[in-house]
């Protein structure tokens, strides 16, 4: 916060105020044009600042504050060009003076022309430091970077050696190699500022200053001095670093205990690259002394203004959905000229940031070159034909890397030929038989039949009267076969462990049917090898899958790469015929050759002759050691 007075402080927490904006445009010419209040179109002028980016808590950063303003002014907009603008509030105390409070200096970058006013945009000194490092080898303190940079970019720094070196990693030799990734001082700032584990800004004066975050509040800003607020359920805070090490390929991690909270990544850090693992381990855990401070609750809010806010500036909250215990920290801050205040404090929620390894990581793929963040996919397709019955069967295997933590979706398509077992089903049939009350005579008397049959012809043209009988209801067991129902069950294993938690089942009848398959992998960890597998299972039936009927893809950002072999061995079997040991020990030159392959960068074969001699010379050790 800027030094001002306690009338200050007092009078900026009024109900009503009275104050003031007032500047000066300097040309590189040395014309200077003043301005004030009336000249500024009202509502045109801001300030606006930060210190991390919109998301989390960052270190080393070197952002550069921006002022837009709209005068009522004849000045000359090709004049303008590299000019300095000095703005400054002025707040009336209860004695009747105005205290000033600068509000920064400002280089034009942007002067645009209408009918009477002057649309001006500028930044700050933080720019300059846009400048191509020749990147040559140095070693030095972290104030011998800083000045160097100072002195090549014309600004001037804030702090002094002694402050600079009485910082945890100050008076640590740091050195820069000539293979990095280095282009601007601007980029020296940055990693100089993580290691101080802090970060730079142009103060009102003009100057570059290193901040760390604290813990003591500076001010307390009540309800009614807010507009609006919206403040987060959480608390950020920090337990753990990360550090790639160039040289061994890795990511190094450092923590506390409990490590149960969010883990800061350096990155490749280029002061962090030489030295003896001691020094490097200590450099890491100062800067995580330093996070410790972070401890806030991130927040946004509107508030009546207090221009002796920075960025940085510990603050507590009183009234309304706020909580008086806890803290923020300013990380973003705008001023607008006559108008509110918008302050705003960033930060992730531990309890949903993705898992941290506790070991060193494998960081082989951080070397491919794949372009950060671009899309990436991993395809498969079966080779050979599946049977799957009431036993899981593997049909998708997929191996993939990806260069940085990130996520992934697995989706598939399998054709799948299901043949389900017969089910044999029973059921009663019933229903009605009618018995006629005359049956014919079965005698055989030729007379008779003739005369039966004379009669049949006279009576040709009467009705017959059918409908005459006995009905009788009558119930027989019918059995028949028909088509079953098969229920397929999927398993996904993603780095030998099986999702419980999500198992798709189908139920189908005979006949071909297309199973789509989707899960989203998370936790993918960088440059190491993962592997996602499916299994199939049928009960009720089997399945088969043609070959080419079965196809999968992985994607998603960052995917690819190759990485460095991860410790598994795997070795192959081969079966050989029974031998006699003393066929063996009387012929020496018998052997077999075991072969070992290992999967990764390199392709090692290791091999090892074994003599039946030998192994008979083993059997007998180990029966006189039984003996």
């Amino acid at each position: 916060m800027y030094a001002v007075s306690d009338e200050f402080l007092e009078a900026v927490q009024e109900n009503t105020r009275t104050y003031y904006w007032a500047g000066t445009i300097t040309t590189i010419a040395g014309k200077v044009y003043s301005f004030d209040y009336s000249d500024i179109v009202k509502g045109s002028g801001y300030i606006s600042s930060q210190c991390c980016g919109s998301t989390e808590i960052e270190l080393g950063t070197v952002y550069s504050s921006e002022l837009g303003i709209t005068l009522y002014s004849e000045v000359d907009r090709y004049t303008l060009e590299d000019a300095i603008i000095e703005i400054s509030c002025f707040l009336l105390l209860p004695d009747g003076n105005y205290e000033a409070v600068p509000m920064g200096v400002f280089e034009v970058s942007e002067a645009n022309r209408t009918v009477n006013c002057l649309e001006i945009k500028a930044y700050d000194y933080m720019l300059r430091f846009e400048k191509d490092f020749n990147g040559f080898q140095s070693t030095g303190t972290a104030y011998d970077f800083i000045y160097l940079c100072c002195l090549a970019c014309s600004v001037e720094m804030a702090q002094t050696q002694e402050e600079i070196e009485s910082m945890a990693n100050g008076s640590e030799t740091l050195s820069i190699y000539s293979e990095d990734d280095i282009e601007t001082y601007r980029d020296v700032l940055y990693y100089v500022g993580q290691v101080l584990g802090g970060f730079f800004i142009i103060n009102r004066e003009g100057k570059l200053e290193l901040r760390k975050y604290g813990s003591d509040p500076v001010l307390e800003i009540e309800q009614k001095h807010r507009f609006s607020s919206s403040f987060s359920d959480f608390i950020t805070r920090y337990t753990a670093v990360s550090s790639t090490n160039m040289r061994t390929e890795t990511a190094e991690y450092y923590s506390v205990d409990p490590d149960d909270g969010l883990t800061m990544n350096l990155g490749v850090n280029p002061l962090l690259q030489f030295g003896l693992d001691e020094t490097r381990a200590q450099l890491c855990t100062n800067i995580l002394n330093d996070l410790q401070a972070v401890n806030y609750v991130p927040f946004d809010s509107d508030t009546i203004g207090n221009p002796a806010l920075d960025l940085g500036d510990v603050l507590t909250f009183s009234g309304g959905q706020a909580d008086e215990d806890q803290v923020s920290c300013i990380t973003s801050i705008k001023y607008t000229i006559g108008g509110k205040q918008k302050l705003k404090c960033v930060g992730k929620n531990p309890k949903l940031s993705q898992a941290k390894s506790k070991n060193d990581k494998n960081i082989a793929g951080l070397l491919s070159q794949i372009e950060e963040g671009a899309m990436g996919i991993y395809t498969y397709t079966n080779a050979s034909a599946y049977t799957v019955g009431d036993s899981n069967t593997k049909i998708i295997s997929m191996e993939f890397t990806a260069k940085e933590e990130t996520y992934a979706q697995f989706i598939a398509q399998v054709v799948l030929e299901v043949a389900a077992d017969s089910v044999e089903m029973s059921a009663t049939a019933s229903g009605t038989i009618t018995i006629p009350d005359s049956v014919a005579d079965s005698s055989g008397d030729t007379s008779s039949n003739e005369s039966t049959e004379d009669e049949t012809t006279d009576d040709s043209s009467e009705d017959t009267d059918t409908s005459s009988g006995t009905e009788i209801s009558v119930s027989l067991p019918v059995t028949w076969t028909e088509d079953g129902e098969a229920l397929v069950y999927v398993t996904y294993e993603y780095n030998n462990s099986y999702i419980t938690a999500f198992a798709p089942v189908e139920t189908w009848h005979s006949g071909k049917h297309i199973l789509t398959l989707y899960y989203p992998i998370e936790d993918i960890a960088a440059s190491v090898a993962s592997y996602f597998n499916v299994y199939l299972r049928l009960e009720g039936g089997t399945g088969k899958v043609a070959t080419g009927d079965c196809i999968a893809a992985i994607s998603g950002q960052s995917m690819g790469g190759t990485y460095a072999w991860d410790g598994i061995l795997e070795l192959t079997e081969e079966d050989i015929g029974r031998f006699s040991l003393v066929t063996g020990i009387a012929n020496p030159g018998y052997s077999d050759d075991m072969g070992y392959e290992k999967y990764g960068q390199k392709d090692w074969d290791v091999s090892e002759t074994v003599t039946a001699a030998a192994f008979g010379r083993m059997f007998a050790a180990f029966e006189e050691d039984e003996t």
